[in-house]
């Protein structure tokens, strides 16, 4: 019997929502690989009678057909979706938002639960609103309650794992899945001309400090590429005026087109203020790119400076200066690049990736005696 595994999806997430942001693809690949691996798996998707459109089969889906309030949907699904649930088989969650909906699956129908998160959102809280918000209290609670709550915490990176081991003591510790990236999508082509000079991925919110990007464009007199949308968007707008044919903006570019987009541009730049474990990056890494980016958690320990890009601080003059002086020394560029693609294929593979959840699933299953 093959072992049945449910997605729960971030919080009011949907098939429709992964769709229009451009990341359905990327966000499938993983459970596609698991079902030529034998997992029955299923996504609770939070969206509505619109969901239907999505045929992703063998993978099932599961969502609000009834067209509910969201709240009322949130607090029935078990019931609802009781054919699928109570059967014997995994739970997981997306992030940590969806937390207290898993857990009241794991209460009426008592299967195990993977709690697993990109990012920790106490984190993210915190560093947003401050450490003692509101926000990053709420945060903090839900992440103690889910992680205790689990049979398996997972996280992507190192720093994530020691967080949660430094703040909740007791608890098992937690397995290290990192984010993947299909490295034959994402691979170099040396025979795509590069038209542009630099590029970037990202939502447009403050987080991302792309706010210092332009600007450094802006000094550097260089080309730039935005992918994103986001509370920003209104400045980008105005530096989009400024600059004029210099910047080239798309709000949403779907998945497939991103190797395209990475395989013209000369350097990939990220200036965030902090990350989770931040996909874009490994897939400009996949396709060789020189990368610049923030000396910033969630990025400083993916990136070695000086072997598989470059480490800047949060200055426009000194990205400016990095940007002018990598695209003036392409050898130096090139070799970032093919030891950025060796990183990500050695550390971020997708098949890789599938493997290791794969293993977590039987070993799950197994102690459980769900197979």
């Amino acid at each position: 019997m093959a072992v049945r595994l449910t997605l729960f999806m971030s919080r009011r997430m949907s098939l429709r929502r992964w769709d229009e942001s451009g990341m359905l693809d990327r966000e499938l690949a993983v459970y596609r690989r698991l079902v030529e691996r034998g997992v029955d798996v299923a996504l609770l998707s939070w969206g509505g009678p619109d969901e239907r459109a999505y045929d992703i089969a063998p993978i099932r889906v599961l969502y609000n057909r009834w067209a509910l309030p969201a709240e009322l949907y949130e607090r029935i699904f078990p019931l609802l979706h009781a054919r699928w649930l109570s059967r014997r088989g995994i739970y997981k969650t997306n992030q940590v938002d969806v937390g207290l909906q898993a857990m009241l699956a794991v209460r009426w129908w008592r299967n195990p639960l993977v709690a697993r998160c990109g990012y920790l959102w106490s984190d993210f809280r915190a560093r947003s609103s401050g450490t003692d918000s509101p926000g990053a209290q709420a945060a903090r609670h839900l992440e103690a309650r889910l992680f205790a709550a689990a049979d398996r915490i997972v996280v992507t990176t190192t720093g994530m794992a020691a967080d949660i081991a430094g703040r909740l003591p007791g608890l098992p510790a937690a397995t290290i899945v990192p984010n993947y990236v299909d490295t034959d999508r994402f691979r170099p082509d040396p025979s795509m001309a590069k038209d542009t000079d630099v590029l970037f991925i990202g939502r447009l919110a403050a987080q991302k400090n792309e706010e210092m990007l332009l600007k450094a464009v802006e000094v550097a007199g260089v080309s730039l590429v935005m992918v994103g949308d986001g509370p920003d968007s209104a400045m980008v707008e105005t530096y989009r005026q400024r600059l004029g044919a210099r910047l080239t903006w798309h709000r949403r570019v779907p998945h497939t087109d991103l190797p395209g987009l990475m395989r013209r541009s000369r350097l990939f730049v990220l200036p965030s203020l902090y990350e989770g474990h931040p996909k874009a990056l490994i897939e400009a890494m996949a396709c060789a790119m020189p990368v610049i980016a923030a000396n910033a958690p969630g990025i400083c320990e993916m990136i070695r400076d000086g072997v598989t890009g470059r480490l800047i601080e949060s200055d426009p003059g000194a990205l400016a200066a990095s940007i002018t002086g990598l695209l003036a020394d392409p050898a130096l560029a090139e070799r970032l690049g093919a030891a950025a693609r060796a990183a990500a294929i050695d550390n971020f593979g997708l098949d890789q990736v599938v493997e290791q959840e794969a293993a977590l699933y039987r070993g799950l299953a197994q102690e459980w005696g769900l197979t």
